[in-house]
């Protein structure tokens, strides 16, 4: 059966970038190649005159994968746009419907009068039409005949004879009155919209809403909030409103309800505070138009998440990235009210820890409704340990490491993924009843500090206290040698702790001690040291506030035991031998320098992240390294 391409095709793509209608276009695949991680194809469209790069359809999938389209074969293009290139002068062509027409060829076609160079295998026919054949045995006499996929371009006056849009014309006219309405909306995958592009209408559903939020600047007051957008091929965007358009929308976009957009404009995304893995974020004005898909088919778009396991936490702290975590809650604290500083504001605010099968627990800030209504189902189901997946949440380094909802964080409740089915079967058979450890306790430096060591951004102390500005904006991580050369033995030295979450107790009426973070009262608590060394070294002194596991290693015994000490009455005073004996000991440090303010002042605070004993022959492995680079500089 005799295959025709469609002679000047790509030059008809590029008279029309965004055609209501579109007329019959075959061109051949060539350069087929996946596009990234996403389950689509990247390739080049070819006439056997012109070429032009672009994009197939998500589900054309299936097709690729079966042989249906595949590299020198043909498709029909059913309906496309055309996108501007920044900064390029070519087009990209954004497939959005088309059908396989023939599987591969034996080589590229050409048409002679587009000046490609033909390849071997192809001859002329007598109406000036290419053919590219299996074998030149296949072609007898003058006449040209094909086998199998064989292809004949049509002849040029077939097309040139009319002009795109009298092709236009005549197609619309011959279309049912269903089909005509049925293109009056042509809606735009995410991954296709671009800055330069013009009018276009996109379909999707709200899988993340923000709070209104205010604020204030130069040019006055007025309000902002953002939505993630999310169409069905999974593509996210960010939207944001400001002012007449945010009072306008917000209560109309809906979470979980599917829309028609139009009337947008984009940019490029600040990477600082983008939320969703696109190059571009949205902008709605009073203007745009957004329309509910009450009767159109519906679609549930995939839900992204790309889930940080909690002992890896430690590299994003205090990093601008939001990270996406899983796991099984073991415990959910009260709601308390927060007062913001900014504005006085009363909010509110519930902590939950949560363990993944790392066998590292980590705790999680719910503000405002993720903390009232979120937290409070979490709360009520708390003792059936159920599997949290919670997107969108900053790392911070309160007690180590530490993470914390934002007005986007979305959380799903025992969410039916392979990830949840996973951290299930773990929790059931074995995570249950293991003991672990917070993922800021113990955690090694070269984790927890952006993958730095004890020997990177090594300083002496009279850095520290020389710049006083250090960790203004955010806290500053540096690594140290230095002597622990005093502790003050009548400083409150420890807390008493829960044994099951590690959260400070109150003692119970009556006897035992009650836990906020539990909701229960226990017999016995463990005591948890958190204390203030001073450490000196060649150049200064600083005082270093250090926790459960960093003092331990300082002191040499857990809080417990050094507690036994203090209370034991003898001429000896263990306890004070105990301390004496943790000074004048060499250690490295990791430590973060931040600023907080006391009584009005700024001042700084310094924070041991890890304490290790010093390795001699790496140490001096370091100064000799240190050496090298100063003889070279020289």
């Amino acid at each position: 059966m005799e295959k025709t391409a469609t002679h000047d095709a790509i030059s008809l793509i590029r008279s029309n970038p965004n055609p209501e209608n579109v007329p019959d276009l075959v061109v051949q695949v060539l350069d087929l190649k996946p596009a990234g991680n996403r389950n689509r194809f990247m390739f080049t469209a070819s006439d056997g005159k012109a070429k032009l790069k672009g994009i197939l359809p998500a589900d054309i999938e299936s097709e690729v994968r079966s042989g249906n389209v595949q590299n020198l074969g043909l498709i029909r293009i059913l309906d496309y746009t055309l996108n501007d290139i920044p900064n390029k002068s070519d087009k990209y062509l954004v497939v959005l419907k088309c059908e396989a027409v023939c599987s591969a060829l034996d080589a590229e076609i050409v048409d002679e009068s587009g000046g490609l160079v033909k390849p071997k295998e192809e001859v002329e026919s007598e109406e000036g039409s290419v053919v590219s054949v299996a074998r030149q045995d296949a072609i007898s006499g003058r006449n040209v005949k094909t086998e199998g996929c064989g292809i004949v371009l049509k002849p040029k006056q077939e097309i040139v004879a009319k002009s795109a849009a009298q092709i236009v014309q005549e197609q619309h006219r011959n279309m049912a009155p269903s089909a005509r309405m049925a293109m009056t909306r042509r809606v735009h995958p995410l991954i296709s919209l671009n800055p330069y592009q013009g009018t276009w209408t996109i379909k999707v559903r709200v899988t993340s809403k923000g709070t209104m939020r205010t604020y204030r600047n130069a040019r006055g007051e007025g309000c902002v909030f953002n939505v993630e957008l999310t169409d069905e091929d999974g593509t996210q965007i960010q939207a944001t409103m400001f002012n007449d358009a945010a009072r306008k929308f917000y209560d109309k976009l809906e979470m979980g309800k599917v829309y028609f957009i139009s009337k947008g404009t984009l940019k490029v995304a600040n990477k600082q505070f983008k939320t969703v893995q696109n190059d571009y974020e949205m902008t709605l004005n009073e203007n745009s138009e957004i329309e509910e898909a009450n009767h159109e088919a519906v679609f549930v778009p995939e839900t992204k998440f790309n889930f940080v396991p909690i002992d890896m936490l430690g590299t994003y702290v205090n990093g601008k990235d939001l990270v996406d975590v899983i796991g099984v809650v073991q415990s959910v604290s009260p709601t308390v009210s927060i007062r913001r500083k900014s504005d006085n504001e009363s909010i509110p605010k519930r902590e939950i820890t949560i363990a993944d099968d790392s066998k590292r627990t980590v705790t999680v800030s719910l503000w405002n409704d993720l903390a009232t209504n979120i937290g409070k189902e979490l709360l009520d189901n708390a003792d059936k340990s159920p599997i949290v997946a919670i997107k969108s949440l900053r790392v911070g380094d309160f007690q180590g490491v530490s993470l914390s909802s934002i007005s986007r964080s979305t959380v799903v409740i025992d969410p039916d993924s392979p990830e949840a089915k996973k951290l299930r079967s773990w929790f059931d058979s074995e995570g249950k009843g293991t003991s672990m450890a917070s993922v800021g306790s113990g955690l090694a430096a070269s984790m927890r500090n952006g993958s730095r060591s004890m020997y990177s951004d090594r300083v002496l102390l009279h850095h520290l206290s020389s710049n006083q500005s250090l960790g203004e904006d955010k806290p500053a991580f540096f690594s140290t040698r230095a002597f622990v050369s005093f502790i003050r033995p009548d400083q409150a030295m420890w807390y008493r702790a829960c044994k099951t979450c590690k959260k400070k107790v109150t003692e119970a009426i009556g006897s035992g001690y009650w836990c906020e973070g539990c909701q229960k009262s226990e017999a016995a608590c463990t005591l948890r040291y958190i204390m203030v060394v001073k450490i000196t070294d060649a150049s200064g002194e600083a005082y270093v506030s250090t926790f459960n596991e960093e003092a331990e290693r300082i002191i040499g015994c857990p809080a417990d035991e050094l507690d036994q000490l203090k209370s034991q009455v003898s001429e000896e005073n263990l306890y004070q031998q105990k301390l004496k004996r943790a000074t004048w000991v060499p250690h490295l440090f990791r430590i973060s320098v931040a600023q907080h303010e006391y009584n009005g002042e700024k001042r700084q605070r310094i924070t041991a992240r890890a304490v290790v004993p010093v390795d001699f022959a790496a140490e001096s492995r370091y100064l000799l390294e240190e050496i090298s680079k100063m003889q070279a500089s020289e």
